[in-house]
């Protein structure tokens, strides 16, 4: 295990010097280059700080109001026939907007039921087997200015229902 943990601490460091020493022996400004990419992340950053604000403040208003509580309460006897926990709705749909947001309701799950529970297994498998659709694609759409996404949200929102699938299949093995 020494041996993965030491690797570990050198690889970047390594991946850094590998960079460096390439571009200089390719005569690159290293450095120009550098900087040039800088301002490059910091446009790219300003263009999308707006939908950032938008998606952050709709999950807040969401969680504050209440409604993905409601949603959950609305869908429980649905969710329960195909073995879905309703206190995990709430969770499923702000994942798929923002993942800080989710982090704070698997919190907030591991508080009430514990990270050993059935909902925390379905909770942590789940966080690791879905994406942030709707974050995902307003933030690569928009910088890459793509206006027909085509199939991306079906293709997305089925990957994501196979994943909840699999969470639930997994922590049920795992109990």
């Amino acid at each position: 295990m020494n041996v993965l943990a030491n690797l570990s601490n050198i690889i970047i460091p390594a991946l850094l010097f590998y960079i460096v020493a390439y571009g200089l022996m390719n005569k690159i400004s290293v450095y120009e280059e550098f900087i040039k990419g800088a301002k490059d992340g910091m446009k790219t950053v300003v263009e999308i700080m707006p939908t950032l604000i938008g998606l952050m403040v709709a999950v807040g208003v969401l969680r504050a109001s209440g409604f993905l509580e409601f949603v959950g309460r609305l869908l429980g006897n649905v969710l329960a026939m195909v073995q879905f926990p309703a206190e995990l709705m709430p969770l499923t749909l702000v994942k798929m907007f923002s993942s800080s947001a989710a982090t704070g309701l698997v919190l907030d799950i591991f508080k009430e039921y514990g990270p050993d529970s059935y909902l925390g297994y379905v909770t942590s498998l789940m966080m690791s087997s879905t994406e942030t659709i709707f974050y995902t694609m307003s933030v690569y759409f928009m910088v890459a200015k793509v206006s027909r996404t085509r199939f991306t949200l079906a293709g997305a929102l089925l990957s994501t229902l196979a994943g909840l699938a699999a969470s639930i299949l997994l922590a049920g093995y795992m109990m």
